[in-house]
């Protein structure tokens, strides 16, 4: 496989997160990292183990990603910033592990390019910044989460960073930074982000569900495919899932990396 990051210029490169920079789902992490800390009880815990089984499964759909906003606003209202905020290493321990190597290769590759890099995701902005920070990208564009007073109201503070929302704040940034998005690129696997995809010059496909494919091959864009876990994570994702809710918090999933290095080139 060999992915053409071109040359510099005034562009930048935006991915999602969930299943395209890592495996699984970022909200899940947050979840588990909130319930470790008496911050969430069993039962919701088990009900966002069982999205994320789901998500794992089916892909993203407009109706489960409105129950998962609705969730995370209503989880953290009344929370400080701060308690969150120390939730940080927490959430990092179950999303840096499921990073995917190939990926991060071609965001610094846009770097070395000339390109700003930006973490695109449904997930709290807070997240976004955080994993843009550890990561050494150039920013994160997350959904926004009203506060008073360091406290969580539960409302949002802009839109939800899914379907349109993301191209909406995409199109902010590049106005703010002055991005010619005609000459920059996004990355997704869902077709769940084509607003987003559709709003710069140069879309890639990365282990594209159904949908985005036939969409991608229609419109001759750029397919990633490195993701061989197939049934062994279909497998996993439940087992993990059933073993996390059973066992009272105790972790087990099954980590599998693709072993196929990409080629890359400028």
């Amino acid at each position: 496989m060999t992915v053409d990051v071109g040359g510099g210029g005034k562009a930048a490169a935006f991915f999602d997160l969930d299943k395209t920079l890592m495996e699984g789902s970022s909200a899940f992490q947050f979840a588990r990292a909130a319930y470790r800390n008496g911050m969430m009880s069993r039962r919701q815990l088990a009900r966002d183990v069982w999205a994320n089984v789901k998500f794992r499964l089916e892909g993203s759909t407009d109706e489960a990603t409105a129950e998962l906003r609705d969730r995370i606003f209503e989880s953290i209202a009344g929370q400080r910033v701060v308690d969150l905020e120390r939730l940080v290493p927490d959430v990092l321990a179950g999303v840096l592990p499921r990073l995917y190597t190939q990926m991060l290769q071609v965001a610094w590759e846009h770097q070395d390019a000339g390109r700003s890099v930006f973490i695109v995701t449904a997930a709290s902005q807070e997240m976004a910044e955080m994993l843009a920070h550890v990561l050494h990208f150039d920013g994160g564009i997350g959904s926004r989460s009203e506060v008073r007073d360091g406290v969580y109201t539960g409302r949002p503070s802009g839109p939800f960073t899914y379907r349109e929302g993301k191209a909406e704040a995409i199109r902010e940034v590049a106005h703010e930074r002055g991005i010619d998005l005609a000459a920059s690129y996004a990355y997704s696997d869902s077709e769940s982000d084509l607003p987003m995809m559709r709003t710069v010059g140069h879309p890639v496909a990365v282990n594209p569900d159904a949908a985005l494919e036939r969409v991608a091959r229609e419109e001759g864009w750029q397919i990633m495919r490195f993701d061989k876990l197939g049934r062994r994570l279909r497998i996993a994702a439940v087992a993990g899932g059933l073993a996390l809710v059973g066992g009272g918090g105790g972790y087990a999933a099954a980590r599998m990396r693709p072993r196929r290095r990409l080629t890359l080139r400028r």
